[in-house]
């Protein structure tokens, strides 16, 4: 099993930024393609960005594309997203996913993510 733990989350202005953190415990991830999702109020939740097992790939919403950065720590079990220029609309719950499968490419795909953290809220003044 594999245990999640968002961080990193507040209020923000307008074209601030923020960095998350996921960390991993349980397993190591390090083998695992993982996946940034966030969920606004009254809406699906929806894929951010995802990066391969590796780092060496990485795929973006087109909302986000530009802003945002997702990168990883194999070594501390842990995946960051960067975000800057934040735009109200970016207010949502951002919640961490590891894939459980080998190495198995990236996806924007809720269903392809077997491991999820709680959640951290991002919020974004206008």
């Amino acid at each position: 099993q594999v245990q999640l733990v968002e961080s990193g989350g507040g209020l923000v202005q307008a074209g601030g930024s923020l960095r998350l953190s996921c960390a991993a415990s349980g397993r190591t991830v390090s083998n695992s393609a993982m996946g940034w999702f966030r969920q606004a109020p009254g809406k699906e939740r929806e894929f951010v960005a995802a990066i391969s097992w590796n780092g060496g790939s990485t795929y973006y919403a087109d909302s986000v594309k530009g802003r945002f950065t997702m990168s990883r720590d194999n070594a501390k079990n842990t995946v960051d997203l960067q975000m800057n220029s934040l735009k109200p609309e970016d207010t949502a719950v951002y919640y961490c996913a590891a894939d459980g499968n080998f190495r198995r490419p990236p996806t924007r795909w809720r269903s392809a993510y077997d491991y999820w953290g709680q959640g951290t809220q991002v919020t974004v003044s206008s």
